[in-house]
């Protein structure tokens, strides 16, 4: 972290960085500041549908993964407001506070929930637990699968480096500028942690990926051991 602090007093913009370790501890910078959630919270949405679907004790038909799949892959808004009005923001709520998300919030649009670099580490270092075991494949798979064109900063620096990366990325422009996130389940063998990078105010969407590029890179080493 303090390779990173070092870094941010270069950049531009705001930014929240926060991990949760292998041993569940939290470390960061700004770890509690609140950011507009943007497309990050489709996460949330897919994993809310999936426990709502578990509930009724059955599988996901072909129409439902027809608008969950593009919902993380490519990010469409269209399917996540589909997925949200079907789960609505009090079962977002309950998922937050099982993940120990502090700073969410949310009322009647998910493109302007709010919500901190902790929540979202919290939310991706229990996101296999949060997810009902039968949809587990399902749900990690579309989060490593998110199309090249979108699988720039987290995976883009730690793929390379050996690392798995189940990430989902947001970006939408603000009052500060641009709005840059991305948050992740990061995985090497059997050693696990989340990563969340939150940042506003960048002049353009290029300069907010290069920070989150640049943090990653300081947070990873080369070659896992």
């Amino acid at each position: 972290m303090d390779a990173v602090r070092s870094y941010l007093k270069d950049r531009g913009g705001v930014v929240g960085v926060s991990v949760v370790d292998s041993r569940g501890r939290v470390r960061g910078i700004h770890t509690r500041r609140r950011f507009v959630t943007a497309s990050v919270i489709k996460a949330m949405l897919l994993v809310s549908y999936l426990r709502k679907v578990n509930y009724q004790d059955r599988g996901l038909s072909r129409y439902e993964r027809s608008y969950l799949r593009p919902m993380i892959r490519v990010s469409s808004n269209s399917a996540a407001t589909w997925a949200y009005y079907r789960v609505g923001d009090r079962s977002l709520r309950r998922l937050a506070r099982r993940a120990d998300m502090n700073q969410f919030w949310i009322c009647c649009s998910w493109g302007y929930a709010h919500f901190s670099a902790r929540d979202q580490a919290k939310f991706f270092s229990r996101l296999q637990a949060l997810t009902p075991p039968r949809f587990r494949d399902y749900a990690t798979h579309l989060l490593r699968s998110i199309v090249p064109s979108q699988s720039w900063g987290i995976p883009s620096i730690a793929r390379p480096r050996g690392f798995s990366v189940f990430f989902k990325g947001g970006w939408r422009s603000t009052a500060r500028g641009q709005l840059v996130h991305q948050a992740s389940l990061v995985r090497y063998r059997r050693t696990r942690f989340s990563l969340a990078i939150l940042t506003d105010g960048n002049p353009s969407m290029g300069y907010g990926i290069k920070t989150i590029e640049g943090i990653t890179r300081r947070l990873l080493r080369a070659k896992p051991r």
